[in-house]
């Protein structure tokens, strides 16, 4: 794949609309913090201190404590070394794989849940700058709120359809890698 795409252009990026910028998280509040525990999995890491029940019974005790513990993350730009601590167990890619073959097995990490809970309200930080600078491509059904595997399969069925009705000729090609992130180039990607 690189052999076939080494002399193809550098990649372009889009332009952030003037006076749209990120240049720092915004605090989190207890509110955040206590609108974003009930939202969280119910389970856990064997890692994690507390179970997640328990913390979803006790949230508005220990809020002021995570948003302390937070926001000092955010604004040294430090995510705490026992947020990433994870329990590591094994799940068969496909039933029908050979159960003795360790390549059969991809990694489960389960993370805790209060690295959960600060990614998620990171993540709405971050969606909502996208979003206001119009940096998200308007193709992109991933990961987006009102998007989907759906929306995206009408996009293409669309565009196949409008270009039928002109009289163009129109094909399909689907592609899927398997391990797709090994196969990008990970100098371009950084």
């Amino acid at each position: 794949m690189r052999s076939t795409t080494s002399d193809a252009p550098p990649p372009t990026f889009s332009q952030i609309r003037p006076g749209v910028s990120l240049s720092r998280f915004s605090q989190l509040t207890i509110d955040n913090v206590i609108s974003g525990i009930p939202r969280l999995p119910h389970k856990q890491s064997t890692v994690d201190p507390i179970p997640t029940t328990v913390l979803k019974q006790v949230d508005d005790i220990l809020a002021p404590f995570i948003v302390e513990l937070f926001n000092r993350s955010l604004s040294e730009g430090h995510f705490p070394d026992a947020f990433k601590e994870a329990f590591i167990t094994r799940k068969v890619k496909e039933a029908e794989l050979d159960a003795t073959d360790v390549s059969s097995y991809r990694p489960i990490s389960n993370l805790p849940v209060l690295s959960k809970l600060l990614e998620r309200l990171v993540v709405r930080q971050l969606m909502e700058y996208l979003s206001s600078a119009d940096l998200l491509p308007s193709l992109q059904s991933g990961f987006r709120p009102g998007h989907s595997t759906e929306t995206a399969i009408l996009r293409a069925l669309s565009d196949i359809l409008q270009a039928v009705d002109r009289g163009d000729s129109a094909a399909l090609i689907l592609l899927d890698l398997s391990a797709a992130f090994d196969k990008v180039d990970h100098p371009i990607l950084l």
